[in-house]
């Protein structure tokens, strides 16, 4: 596992660098923590979603065709560090950028192209995905919404939920059954769905630290036309586990977020003093701290080893599935010892915020449960049962 930088990614780092120290502003950077929950965060986020993306930094590893640098994955490893550590807020359309963006070029055809991906990367739209059900949670294969092909379009019916943006976004890329009596992975289609259609209604789904980043998404003889497949009729499955990965190095943002988060921490706990002087003179707090430190470090490790493994043509997405779980179970454990060793309130209610986030940790991007057997049978080797 080498990750000396060659030059062409220090100068890559240098260019990052210079052009975030003259672009990213405390107001984007403090918009991040209530884009959910306030209008005006959001509107400031998606301005700097078109300034970066005009630039060229929005997905260094986008084929340069479609507004990317088409970076390395050392330079991609470089960005992630980079703009982890300097707090660059996620994109509004992350999971576009992530997900949805490959699908499409892939198999998206020329026109949709050329509409649909420059929009995505600038947040002129806002992209949701179509995936979870009350019924099917993490188990896509699982899903009950359906398209029934009447003429020159499909008329869908079902609901969605736990949907990200699903109430602010004008696209959804939204899995349907095409096929009820193929076996489950088979029968599955692929639509780009115009969220304005008649039929569609999207309730805000507001979590317990008040905001509303999720909905639920009821389609109601949604009438979506018939070219708006994306990839072969009943081969949803294989869009869905598209994985041109432009993105190679993403997990190095599981390990770079928890040491931000770590550095913060211990200045916040070095701050805060009782009767007994700070709080980093307790023995059982320095402990926890010690033992957060080695896990991240650990993290870290999982992280470089599914990057290497992605690099050299081996099988990274099972490491990264372990190093996920990992990333979860840490974020949890440093709110818990924030919220035990803090004053309310502290840093301005940023761990009480964090607080209440940690759990979505172990759901968002995959559950710690379907991570797990990821981890079994791909790493270990275990049979299914």
């Amino acid at each position: 596992m080498d990750f000396s930088y060659p030059p062409e990614a220090e100068q890559f780092r240098k260019e990052l660098r210079a052009w975030l120290s003259a672009h990213l502003t405390d107001v984007v950077i403090d918009s991040n923590d209530r884009r959910g929950a306030d209008d005006g965060a959001f509107a400031t986020l998606r301005e700097w979603n078109a300034t970066i993306a005009d630039a060229g930094w929005a997905a260094v590893s986008w084929p340069r065709e479609y507004g990317g640098r088409g970076a390395t994955p050392l330079e991609q490893l470089v960005y992630a560090e980079e703009t982890t550590r300097a707090r660059v807020p996620n994109p509004l359309n992350i999971i576009g950028i992530n997900n949805i963006a490959p699908a499409i070029m892939q198999y998206g055809t020329d026109a949709q192209k050329e509409h649909l991906l420059t929009r995505m990367l600038r947040a002129d739209d806002i992209w949701c995905q179509g995936m979870s059900e009350p019924e099917a949670g993490s188990d896509l294969a699982a899903l009950r919404t359906r398209a029934v092909r009447d003429g020159d379009h499909f008329v869908v019916n079902g609901q969605k939920i736990w949907t990200s943006l699903g109430h602010r976004a004008d696209w959804c890329q939204l899995y349907v059954r095409t096929d009820p009596e193929a076996p489950k992975h088979k029968g599955i289609s692929c639509l780009i769905v115009d969220m304005t259609l008649p039929g569609i209604e999207a309730r805000p789904l507001v979590t317990l630290n008040g905001s509303a980043d999720f909905a639920e998404v009821f389609f109601d003889d949604v009438r979506v036309p018939a070219d708006a497949l994306l990839g072969p009729l009943n081969q949803g499955w294989q869009v869905a586990t598209t994985t041109l990965s432009f993105e190679r190095a993403a997990a190095a943002r599981l390990y770079a977020e928890m040491q931000v988060r770590m550095a913060a921490l211990v200045t916040d706990i070095a701050a805060t003093r009782g009767a007994n002087g700070s709080a980093l003179d307790d023995p059982a707090t320095l402990r926890r701290l010690g033992e957060l430190d080695v896990r991240i470090a650990f993290l870290e490790v999982l992280c470089l080893r599914s990057i290497s493994a992605g690099m050299s043509g081996g099988d990274g997405f099972a490491t990264a599935s372990l190093a996920k779980s990992v990333w979860g179970d840490i974020g949890k454990d440093m709110a818990a010892l924030a919220f035990d060793t803090l004053d309310p309130g502290a840093a301005a209610g940023r761990w009480d915020e964090f607080r209440l986030t940690s759990h979505a940790l172990t759901i968002a991007g995959g559950t710690t449960q379907i991570n797990k057997n990821i981890t079994a049978q791909r790493v270990l080797g275990l049979p299914r049962r």
